[in-house]
């Protein structure tokens, strides 16, 4: 399956998640903003409703009871200025004495009491012509008369569903423009990540240049931080690998010739003493060759990118480099040396294979360069709250001037008369880093010589 088929397929779209997420939360938030307002918009109907109908009340009552002292009607009678068409259709009322008697109703109110003359005074419901009415009840203060008003819920229903509408017709013209403004925002929000991936698929493939941050919102900054450093890694790395290539490459080519030259010379041999003379030269030869790729292997693997050890075991470095010491001191005998050894308790962090891969070529170096009969001298402790390994012998040194020189790879003094590649401080440089360890180069033994000191953290 090609690989856009796999994402698309596999992979989730930020875009449209959120798209999905905002759009949900905003009609939520205002479908229930909505319904909030609508219920307390409701409630504040009934009660100013409530509140008209009541004063309505008291107010036909007051007007009734003023007449009844003027003229002293007792017979059931209409008011005028009520007694409308539209009065007809939204408040009815009627008014009683104390026994019951009707004694004003208007136009359209039956002569039957709409509630009973012992009902409790206030609001209340009933059921009258098919529809549902709120009824008001409320006694003179002498409690001589009896007012009963109602008024059907058609009214309040209307006002209701009209506000209703209109809220709805609000919703559905915001509705589009808030759809509108939030995936523009979301799109303008990820142009930016689709300026940087076009950014990305166009570059060559050797182009390891920073992307600009400018423009780019504070939330991606440490995206855009981040492949930048990437790319210095991978420029760094790459470049790493292109001059080890190349001075591999180069170093190989004298010990291969050599080798070459050997074989011809051994072939052409008359006689038994040259052909044993090409025979030596050309196991020198492939010794030599033998020699530098091992050490090549060896340098790869102590780069820092691959050697790292995530945790470093708690070790003893002095008890360590006991049980190394048999091997060191067969070692340097067979050059013709003798070794010396000072080890006192201290604990690092270290990673055995890559020391002892450290060490072999510390001693190597100064068994080489030492002429014999020699003297090495090994010593580990703690000074100044760091764990310290030191290799001295008492050889030619290295010039203080040169020193720095000679940790690159493929360097070696242009003096230097024996045979190597140039390649064992460049190896032990690597391993130094990837403990956390600094390394210093320093006179040797009684002023004379070289010492490789290196200086590891404790743990």
């Amino acid at each position: 399956m090609p690989t856009a088929s796999i994402l698309h397929s596999e992979n989730w779209s930020l875009r449209r998640t959120l798209l999905g997420i905002l759009l949900s939360l905003t009609i939520t938030v205002w479908g229930v903003s909505a319904i909030v307002v609508y219920l307390n918009a409701d409630t504040e109907s009934h009660e100013l409703f409530d509140q008209s109908l009541a004063e309505t009340g008291h107010l036909l009552l007051s007007l009734a009871e003023h007449e009844m002292q003027e003229r002293g009607v007792h017979s059931a009678h209409r008011f005028a200025d009520v007694s409308t068409r539209r009065d007809n259709t939204y408040l009815l009322f009627q008014i009683h004495d104390a026994d019951g008697q009707l004694i004003y109703k208007n136009t359209g109110a039956p002569d039957q009491p709409f509630l009973q003359l012992n009902s409790q005074p206030g609001y209340g419901w009933i059921q009258m012509q098919g529809q549902r009415w709120r009824s008001y009840l409320v006694w003179n203060d002498s409690h001589t008369l009896q007012m009963q008003v109602v008024e059907p819920d058609t009214h309040r229903r209307d006002i209701t569903g009209r506000f209703t509408y209109q809220l709805l017709a609000f919703a559905l013209a915001i509705a589009p423009l808030l759809v509108l403004g939030i995936w523009w925002t979301v799109n303008r929000v990820f142009n930016s990540l689709r300026h940087y991936a076009h950014q990305l698929t166009q570059r060559r493939p050797g182009d390891f240049s920073a992307l600009s941050p400018q423009g780019a919102p504070a939330e991606i900054l440490p995206l855009v931080a981040a492949l930048n450093q990437l790319f210095v890694r991978v420029s760094q790395t790459r470049e790493r690998e292109q001059r080890f290539t190349a001075d591999a490459a180069h170093e190989l080519r004298t010990p291969l010739a050599a080798v070459k030259t050997s074989l011809q010379v051994w072939r052409r041999a008359r006689n038994a003493e040259e052909r044993q003379e090409a025979e030596t030269a050309l196991s020198d030869s492939i010794e030599r060759a033998s020699r530098l790729v091992t050490q090549l292997l060896a340098l790869s693997r102590s780069e820092p990118e691959t050697s790292a050890v995530q945790a470093l075991p708690h070790t003893d470095l002095a008890a360590w480099c006991r049980a190394q010491t048999a091997e060191w001191q067969h070692d340097v005998a067979q050059a013709g040396h003798t070794l010396t050894t000072d080890f006192q308790t201290v604990y690092t962090g270290m990673d055995a294979i890559s020391m002892s891969m450290l060490m072999r070529n510390l001693i190597d170096n100064a068994c080489r360069y030492t002429p014999a009969p020699g003297h090495l001298h090994l010593h580990c402790g703690e000074q100044q709250g760091q764990a310290v390994l030191e290799v001295s012998d008492n050889g030619p040194g290295i010039p203080p001037a040169q020193r720095s020189q000679v940790l690159e790879r493929f360097v070696r003094l242009s003096d230097a008369s024996i045979p190597g590649s140039g390649l064992g401080l460049s190896i032990v440089a690597n391993i130094a880093q990837a403990h956390g360890a600094s390394l210093h180069l320093l006179d040797g033994n009684d002023g004379q010589g070289l010492t490789v000191q290196l200086r590891f953290p404790l743990s």
